[in-house]
Order: structure tokens, then C-alpha cells, then sequence
């Protein structure tokens, strides 16, 4: 079976932490090339292994001030990024998610530094005991080691997963893709240079863009050099690394995210959450996609939420009910199946009247990624009803589906969202980038 990797990087320039392979480079020395990443990430790694929390702290401030230093140059090299990914017809919401700006930047370095003040989480005593025989038990975090990183079009992604990997004690290898080629390149040198000034490793931080899709197959099949790899990206991405890679995976999903407005919900209220959860930011994975309206709040809800989801731009897409509610002027199209299984990552929204509870529960359940749902009601029976029968990484509940966030939960800077169930689920912070090992201190203790 032959494994495609898209959002490939074209061949040709340099690329901070792996070397450009020379014309006619086969697969067999791109695969070699990867795997000599991977082995100088594990040797990097063990320095991180017995650092304490100072160490990696000062990395992440070190970083952080280095790409505000370092806006402009990042700033210049995105530009190029953006002229490109219009000529190729990127989306308003992808060209959204690729944009950076000294704001941005100044963002990403914040976000840093909170990652910074968060604890450290190796080291910690997950559980002990000590047992009849004077055996003591601990099971306690420790690095997962070597992180390898997929993914699309998200330059504060090459940030995140870096400042995460360190934080938690690991080496991290990147793999950007063509469409932030020349963000990620200065932003990988930049936070290479500010280890290197510290004096660690800078090959705790490596990329492999220069080696394209054949890098990204290289990296799937590292599998003992390499302890986890984290796929980020559209649908087609995901799948593939899920189902091709022989190293572990922790699957970050797609967001298909809904809103039910209940029977009972305030008006005001649910006008706010939908248009936030829509209109905030189009092209997040957080962002609604559909809007499902119980029959008995429709007369009351949807004609100033649909007014107000137009005058934004929305382009609505509903059902025959739905449709009945929509204002004069409107951009307002009939819903298909496509729709109710369509992550937009744009201003448009599937819109459903259901006549229950049960229905738009039903709903979900068919059509989700398992990402984030959300219901706005003043019936706690609804409510706690929702919350129990929803099957989603997160389910919010008179609240926005834009928490669904690692920042925004107190996490700090987020390396995915996982809608799997092991080993990690929902925003993955720094301690779903870590595992446990178990240390047994005896005196002379042998197995009778």
C-alpha cells in the first residue's frame, strides 16, 4: 500500500535542523537521514531526563523572547506563506490559521511563558503504597521521550508542540508541511539558536520538512526511535498517519461541532454562545459547525439568530423547518447529508429544527467527530441528560465550544485535541506528554 502524506514541502532550500537532500536523493537515504534525526533526538532527550524544572523553564523563556526578538524575520518569511497559499486557492479559514502577525507572535511567546509557570509534571507521584511484605510501590510521570509531530498550515503549532515537548522533558521532531515552509524554518532556527545559547541540545528541536512526504513516511515507520507520534491536521492527514503509522499515535481529531439550543434556553443567551462559537474564529477546530434548534424554541430563537449569523456572512445551510425561519435576504440554502457531516473551517453552518432532546442527541451521535458539542438550556434533567448520552471529548454546557482549548482550560499551550480514548482525550497538555513507570525499592526483598 503506497502512504500518502499531504501538504508536502518541495524539494530544494534549507531547512533549520535537517539538511536539504542533495538532487537525486532516493527513499533509502531519506528514510536513513530521518532516522539519524530520530537518534540524535534520543541522545538530546536524555538531557532533558534529569533536568529540573529551572532548566526547562529558562528554555521556554529563552524561546520566548527569542521569537518576539525575531518578529519581523517570522513575520516576512509567513508573508511569503500567505502569497503562496492564495495562488494555490487556500481557504479564508486556513489562510486565517496560517497568518502571523507581531500580535500573534507576542501571543505564542505568552503562551510560552504560561507554560512555563504551569508544574512540572515529571516526577510526580501518580500513586504509591507500601506493601505487606515492606516493598514500597510508586508509579510517578516520566517523559515520553521522543515526540513526533504532523501537521498542517499551523505555524504556532511548531511553537506549541516545541514548548509542550520541553516542558514535559521530551525531544520533539516537526513535521510542518509545504504551506508554512518558510515560517517554520525561521521559527525552528530561531528556537534551535535560543537552546544552543542556553547550552542544551539544540537537536531537541528538529524538523524534517526538508524531506517531504518521504520524511513524513520515514517518521511513521521510526518505530523504536520514536515514542509517539501526534498527527494535526485536516481529516485526510489524520487518517492516514492513524492508519499507516507503525510508531504509537495519539489521534487529534476534526472538529464537527454543534450547538443545541434547548426548549428551554434564554434567547439572548444562545444568540451570544452560537455566534461566538461561529463567528469568533472560523477556522479553528473549536468552531460550530452545526446548529441544532428544539421545535418549541424555534419561533422564539431562530429568527435573531439567523439575522445575526447573516449580517456576519454566514452562509446557512438548513433543513425545510429551519428554513422557514430564515430572514428576508438571507444567504440560506437547503441542508444535505454532506452538510451534517462537513467541517466548514468557514463562515458557513448547518442549521436543524429537532422536535427532542433525544433527536438532537441522535444527531450527534451520527454525524460528530467526538470533538466538542454544546447545549444552552435552563433544564438541569436536559442538561445533565446531554451531558451523559453525549459521546465528546468535551461537552459544554451554556458555554461557548471556543473553551475547548488547552489555554483556555488552565492547560497552557495545547499540542491537540484528542477525541480518542487512550491514552489521552480532549485538549493535550503537558501531561498527556508524559507516561508512568513504576519504581519497587526493597531491602534484600526476593520472591519467595
Amino acid at each position: 500500500m503506497t502512504t500518502v502524506i499531504h501538504d508536502a514541502i518541495p524539494a530544494g532550500g534549507e531547512s533549520a535542523g535537517a539538511a536539504t537532500p542533495p538532487s537525486g536523493t532516493t527513499e533509502v537515504d531519506v528514510t536513513a537521514a530521518v532516522r539519524d534525526v530520530a537518534r540524535r533526538a534520543k541522545v538530546a532527550s536524555r538531557t532533558l531526563a534529569t533536568a529540573n524544572r529551572m532548566t526547562k523553564d529558562a528554555a521556554l523563556g529563552a524561546i520566548a523572547g527569542a521569537l518576539v526578538g525575531a518578529a519581523d524575520r517570522i513575520v516576512a518569511a509567513n508573508a511569503e506563506d500567505l502569497v503562496r497559499g492564495r495562488a494555490n486557492g487556500m481557504s479564508d479559514g486556513l489562510l486565517d490559521r496560517l497568518a502571523l502577525t507581531p500580535e500573534r507572535i507576542a501571543q505564542i511567546a505568552d503562551a510560552l511563558r504560561d507554560v512555563s509557570g504551569l508544574p512540572d509534571p515529571v516526577g510526580e507521584v501518580v500513586r504509591g503504597q507500601t506493601l505487606p511484605n515492606g516493598l514500597r510501590l510508586r508509579q510517578i510521570r516520566v517523559p515520553m521521550g521522543v515526540v513526533g509531530m504532523i501537521y498542517e498550515a499551523r505555524p504556532n503549532v511548531t511553537v506549541d508542540a516545541a514548548g509542550l515537548a520541553l516542558k514535559s522533558g521530551n525531544a520533539v521532531i516537526l513535521r510542518g508541511g509545504s504551506a508554512a515552509a518558510a515560517s517554520n524554518e525561521v521559527i525552528v532556527t530561531v528556537m534551535r539558536d535560543a537552546l544552543t545559547a542556553l547550552g542544551l541540545p539544540a537537536d531537541l528541536v528538529q524538523t524534517i520538512d526538508a524531506y517531504g512526504r518521504t520524511g513524513g513516511v520515514a517518521l511513521m515507520r521510526a518505530r523504536g526511535l520514536v515514542d509517539v507520534l501526534i498527527p494535526r491536521g485536516g481529516a485526510d492527514l489524520i487518517q492516514t498517519v492513524v492508519r499507516e503509522s507503525l510508531v504509537p499515535v495519539i489521534e487529534t481529531g476534526v472538529g464537527n461541532v454543534h450547538v443545541y439550543v434547548d426548549a428551554t434556553a434564554d434567547v439572548a443567551m444562545a444568540v451570544a454562545i452560537v455566534m461566538n462559537a461561529k463567528t469568533q474564529r472560523v477556522g479553528v477546530c473549536n468552531a460550530a459547525e452545526t446548529l441544532l434548534v428544539h421545535q418549541d424554541a424555534a419561533a422564539g430563537f431562530l429568527p435573531a439568530a439567523l439575522t445575526a449569523l447573516s449580517d456576519a456572512g454566514v452562509v446557512l445551510h438548513g433543513d425545510p423547518a429551519a428554513m422557514a425561519f430564515a430572514p428576508a435576504g438571507a444567504d440560506m440554502v437547503p441542508a444535505t447529508d454532506e452538510d451534517w457531516a462537513t467541517e466548514y473551517l468557514a463562515l458557513e453552518l448547518g442549521v436543524r429544527v429537532v422536535p427532542s432532546l433525544d433527536e438532537a442527541i441522535e444527531h450527534i451521535r451520527t454525524w460528530s467527530s467526538g470533538h466538542t458539542e454544546a447545549i444552552v438550556t435552563r433544564d438541569i434533567a436536559a442538561a445533565d441528560k446531554f451531558v451523559a448520552e453525549v459521546d465528546s471529548a468535551a461537552v459544554m454546557v451554556n458555554a461557548s465550544t471556543r473553551f475547548t482549548d488547552g489555554g483556555e482550560l488552565g492547560l497552557g499551550a495545547e499540542i491537540g485535541i484528542s477525541t480518542q480514548k487512550l491514552h489521552a482525550r480532549g485538549p493535550m497538555g503537558l501531561t498527556e506528554l508524559t507516561t508512568t513507570k513504576w519504581v519497587v525499592t526493597g531491602d534484600g526483598h526476593v520472591k519467595p
